[in-house]
């Protein structure tokens, strides 16, 4: 058995795609070793900025030598099925043997393949796999035809047993496999051989390398936090830039260097985005204020002054950068000084938020009429609220977001708290983006609860009235965040509000910002347009179209194609705002049961609760489905579904057959058993339980009542035939049945529940 070592070492692969490129080039080689017929036992792979390396083990020296035999056509088969046979074989005529079949004679092969070596395979494998490597982005060079993402200098490709190591003989557009290796550019330049995959680790580590990413990122990890230890700070955690910087070094050397004292000022997460974004630093705060006062930057290489050159270069860059900042934040304060925070907003009247769902300045206007609407219901001061949606995206504006977008949100924090504003007005400013995802924090101050709502029901009903809905895995405007961001605020929060009264306050800010604000200038706009004989159809339907050419004046032409332009038609006409809403609904209710199954709610139950209907109360709706999989996670609760089940078979069945429905209500003097009655009387007495505790919203104590049926059902249908001989107390039963069914859809539609 033999161990494979391949490494392939190149100009500087970017960071990012060296995780890829590790896990593309074992796939290639091992998929393509195993589909030749060559084993092996484990496979590891490796990759600094200069080199992608593999290291395999326990390869045989030869494939298996294998014989298969294929059935051919009849011998008496025209001569055309026999060439077919013969060309996928490969044989000639006479190599073939002629076989007695069931149905005559049969042409056979039988082919023979010997074992190859292992060289052989692996050198097949391996150029294949260069010539083909999936690089998100490569080049050519010189004027060979080969692509990588950087120009490739060598290939090392050994194979190494007990005899000794050997080359694999392997040349790719003029580079010859060989066994060698170069350590660290600057530290350890000049080639090596190497002979095995032990010997080429030990070699590369005493010429600065460090092979293993991970271990690269522990030592940054380790010699950082060790330095900021010393001097009473703290490394603020990174993993991304960690996992970068790491790839960025061969042998990484950690320096501290200073901030000067004129930036300390800045707020610590501009400092931590410039150093980040710009100079891949990591940030160094101090503990007990929260100040960020230093930086670490990872060399890739030692110094004779111990890297005092570097951190004096790197302090002038940083220097120049964080002037950009300073700049930007001193200047965006005296705006808000001037102006105030409506004030440094008010460009946002001519930026687009949406081609067909108008200006941003439009937008905040219906945040703020929607977040004043939501207060009430979240326990929000409708006025602090109002005024929050107001300024909430005014730091889009600033001169800070505009550099760096990731900071929107926490500068209009800042930029409202210089302003004076209320800190509930503040704290929505940053965090009505929340909740971004599924593990972001959901807001829970009342205001900010408010704003985010207001943000988000009303990107999604927007987008919705324009039909720009998403589809597939597309999702440009990130709309099943929204939505679930919606689930979240409002399940996490307690907030017990129907969903269709969220959508229809989103209507009537819609209806009136755009009736008041944005309908005049663009209805002038298209005036314009239709006199200078532009093409407008492109917002029209072909009914649209038809409506259209009814119109005379220009002015109302205007008017229609404006309001089917920004989808206004789809909130004002009734009959398509319902058709709007039902779709938005059930798009909630899509992503609602996408959220519970991440907490282990059966999708099946959540269906048999919104199939009752009106179900838009979502802490409601969730109290009803966890109370309904409590009990049917129960032994009687399993029971109490499977009487149910039979009970609505039966009767469908009945019914069908019947061309009935049997909906009366059953008399209990035609009942013959006791079970019979016993069922009557535990109907009599589980009903008026049921929906006391529904109207009292205690749906653990709907569940519990509907449990006790559990028994005598099964008593029924044990010890009672339903197809009676008695026609009237045939009917009667039935119309027990369905009485069973409609007591216990009362909690749930349980015919929705699989199983």
């Amino acid at each position: 058995m033999a161990d494979l070592l391949i490494e392939l070492f190149s100009e500087e692969i970017p960071a990012r795609m060296q995780a890829g490129a590790v896990a593309d080039l074992r796939k290639l080689v091992t998929d393509g070793l195993v589909e030749a017929g060559l084993t092996y036992s484990s496979a590891a792979g490796f990759a600094t900025p200069r080199r992608l390396t593999l290291a395999l083990s326990d390869l045989p020296a030869m494939t298996r030598a294998t014989r298969e035999e294929r059935k051919g056509p009849r011998v008496d088969a025209p001569e055309k099925a026999l060439e077919g046979f013969l060309r996928s074989t490969g044989l000639t005529k006479d190599q073939l043997e002629a076989r007695d079949d069931k149905k005559g004679q049969v042409w056979f092969a039988v082919i023979d393949r010997p074992g190859r070596a292992a060289e052989e395979v692996i050198a097949e494998v391996l150029e294949a796999a260069i010539r083909n490597f999936p690089w998100p982005k490569s080049m050519r060079w010189g004027a060979g035809n080969l692509r990588w993402v950087r120009p490739l200098h060598s290939i090392l490709c050994i194979l190494t047993d007990e005899a000794g190591a050997r080359v694999v003989p392997l040349e790719v557009e003029g580079i010859t496999a060989g066994d060698s290796t170069e350590g660290h550019r600057f530290m350890a330049p000049g080639r090596f051989s190497v002979t095995s995959f032990e010997d080429y680790a030990a070699k590369l580590s005493a010429a600065k390398v460090m092979l293993n990413p991970q271990d690269r990122a522990e030592h940054i990890w380790s010699d950082a936090t060790s330095q900021a230890f010393a001097q009473g700070l703290e490394i603020v955690e990174d993993k991304a830039l960690l996992a970068e910087v790491s790839g960025l070094v061969e042998f990484p050397v950690v320096l501290m260097g200073e901030i000067r004292e004129e930036f300390l000022g800045l707020p610590p997460e501009v400092l931590q985005t410039s150093m980040r974004e710009h100079q891949k630093f990591f940030s160094v705060k101090n503990p007990k204020t929260g100040r960020i006062e230093k930086y670490v930057t990872v060399a890739n290489r030692e110094t004779a002054d111990g890297g005092a050159t570097i951190l004096h270069g790197n302090g002038k860059v940083l220097a120049a950068r964080l002037s950009d900042g300073k700049f930007f934040w001193e200047n965006d304060l005296r705006t808000v000084e001037r102006q105030g925070m409506e004030g440094m907003a008010a460009p946002l009247m001519n930026v687009t938020f949406h081609n067909r769902l108008g200006m941003q300045g439009a937008r905040v206007e219906r945040l703020t009429v929607l977040a004043r609407a939501i207060a009430p219901l979240v326990g929000a001061d409708a006025d602090m609220a109002a005024q929050a949606a107001k300024v909430a995206k005014a730091d889009l504006c600033s001169e800070m977001v505009y550099e760096f977008p990731e900071l929107q949100g926490l500068m209009g924090r800042y930029y409202a708290r210089h302003a004076g504003l209320d800190e509930a007005v503040a704290a929505a400013a940053q965090e009505h983006y929340s909740p971004l995802g599924p593990s972001d924090a959901v807001p829970t101050a009342p205001v900010s609860v408010a704003v985010a709502l207001a943000d988000k029901i009303d990107t999604l009903a927007g987008f919705w009235a324009i039909d720009e809905k998403p589809t597939g895995s597309k999702d440009p405007y990130a709309l099943r965040r929204a939505a679930l961001g919606v689930i979240r605020l409002i399940l996490e929060n307690g907030v017990s509000v129907p969903l269709d009264a969220l959508v229809n306050m989103a209507r009537d800010a819609y209806v009136g910002v755009y009736q008041r604000i944005g309908r005049p200038r663009l209805i002038e706009q298209i005036r314009a347009d239709l006199a200078s004989a532009a093409d407008l159809s492109h917002f029209l339907s072909e009914e649209d179209k038809a409506e259209l050419e009814t119109l005379e004046a220009s002015y109302e032409q205007a008017e229609f194609i404006a309001d089917r332009q920004m989808g206004l038609h789809n909130f004002k006409l009734d009959a398509r705002f319902e058709a709007v809403r039902a779709d938005l609904l059930s798009f909630f209710a899509d992503r609602l049961k996408v959220h519970l199954r991440g907490e282990g709610v059966r999708h099946d139950i959540i269906d048999a609760c919104f199939q009752l209907g009106g179900q838009n109360d979502l802490v409601l709706l969730v109290k009803r489905v966890k109370a309904l999989q409590a009990v049917l996670e129960t032994e009687e609760g399993a029971n109490l579904l499977a009487g149910y089940k039979r009970a609505n078979n039966i009767l469908t069945a009945e019914e069908k057959k019947d061309g009935v429905e049997y909906s009366l209500d059953p008399n209990p003097k035609f009942a013959e058993g006791d079970e019979e009655k016993a069922l009557f009387a535990a109907l009599d007495a589980a009903e008026p339980s049921i929906v006391e505790a529904l109207a009292a919203q205690d749906f653990t104590a709907a569940m519990g009542a509907l449990a006790t049926l559990r028994a005598p059902i099964d008593a029924f249908f044990d010890k009672v035939v339903v197809n009676s001989d008695n026609q009237i107390v045939r009917r009667n039963r039935l119309c027990l049945l369905h009485r069973v069914r409609k007591v216990m859809e009362q909690a749930a539609v349980l015919s929705a529940i699989e199983g």
